[in-house]
């Protein structure tokens, strides 16, 4: 992403809003140290609308604006639906129906929620964004990207793809509080969301997860019934279809064996999910593309450092190194299960994010 080119004021801040619990303390907290505050709803897809009840008084627009004019801030909402749609609903089912096991997180945050937050930013002539993260812009000698200091909470996993530019006009202020803490300020600040629910998954899944989404998106698209088969080929018992699995998934597959299953690869040409036992789940490593590094450039051709491949797993002590052609080999100091393609393998230094790809 590039944003330079406008000279922007200062104090002032397009804060993205979702209607929850912490993009709301989040604008409060930016009050509290003299931030000009300019609330901003993204309008993604009817999918992500959110729970409501029948008036809709549980939206995310209207929750926000609730928020905003509590806090006595303006707000605006922004249709972007069509955009995400593309950038992050079409790469999701293609991935699924693939056999890869996307994080439309990250994809949505990147494609759509900074790029759109920068560009209107820009128009504004608003000096920062700021968002309800869990992580911290540090600098020394340069942007960097810290861990939250909730350990729990902690969503730096998902922001591996900014750069020096954005670092430089983003706003966290949620990176050095505590959840429970943000629970409270909300309802001591009497914020009308202080005791709505997170959301679990991704904004557009609701009941009936992945399976229910595709179900209804693309129907004539899934692959029908097929085989879990082992490693051999031999068939071990019927699926409904392989895209609806993941690697390293053990529970929901249906199949009696005399120790646990998991699945370790997905066939999608062939319908087929192989399985096996967790050894035969666990890899000695990955192979990653399209990297992108928090100053532009990697630690090295061949570094040392902890790698997370799954959003709160414990970092992996790891080694990597530059393959010609710019992809680059990460091996773990212990096999790991669930390494799932699709995903993002995210790089951390004591706790400073380096960067990341899929």
């Amino acid at each position: 992403m590039r944003h330079s080119g406008v000279k922007m004021r200062k104090k002032n801040v397009l804060l993205a809003m979702s209607g929850g619990v912490d993009s709301s303390v989040a604008a409060a907290a930016l009050l509290e140290k003299g931030y000009q505050v300019l609330g901003l709803t993204m309008l993604l897809s009817a999918e992500g609308a959110g729970p409501s009840d029948q008036a809709g008084t549980r939206s995310p627009v209207r929750d926000a604006a609730k928020v905003c004019r509590h806090l006595g801030i303006p707000h605006e909402t922004m249709e972007i639906q069509e955009e995400f749609r593309k950038r992050v609903i079409e790469p999701f089912i293609r991935s699924y129906l693939e056999g890869r096991t996307p994080n439309p997180c990250i994809l949505c945050n990147e494609q759509i929620k900074f790029r759109f937050l920068f560009e209107k930013a820009r128009g504004l002539g608003a000096g920062f964004v700021a968002t309800g993260h869990y992580a911290r812009v540090i600098k020394d000698g340069f942007y960097g990207l810290s861990r939250g200091l909730d350990r729990v909470k902690d969503q730096s996993y998902f922001l591996f793809f900014l750069g020096q530019e954005e670092l430089g006009h983003l706003v966290l202020p949620l990176g050095d509080r505590r959840k429970r803490a943000v629970r409270k300020m909300a309802l001591d600040l009497g914020l009308p969301v202080h005791d709505k629910e997170e959301s679990q998954d991704a904004c557009f899944l609701r009941q009936g997860g992945v399976k229910g989404f595709l179900e209804g998106r693309v129907p004539s698209s899934l692959p029908g019934p097929g085989w879990f088969v082992d490693r051999a080929g031999n068939r071990l018992g019927a699926h409904p279809g392989a895209c609806f699995f993941t690697v390293g998934q053990r529970k929901g597959l249906g199949i009696a064996a005399p120790q646990p299953l998991y699945v370790v690869s997905i066939r999608a040409e062939a319908n087929e999910v192989v399985l096996g036992s967790r050894e035969e789940a666990s890899f000695a490593g990955l192979v990653l593309s399209h990297s992108t590094w928090v100053k532009g450039v990697p630690p090295g051709g061949f570094f040392h450092g902890t790698v997370q491949i799954r959003y709160r797993q414990t970092p992996i002590q790891c080694r990597a190194r530059f393959l010609p052609g710019g992809s680059l080999r990460v091996l773990f100091d212990r096999p790991q299960p669930g390494v799932a393609p699709g995903q993002a393998a995210v790089f951390y230094d004591r706790g400073n994010l380096l960067g990341g790809g899929w």
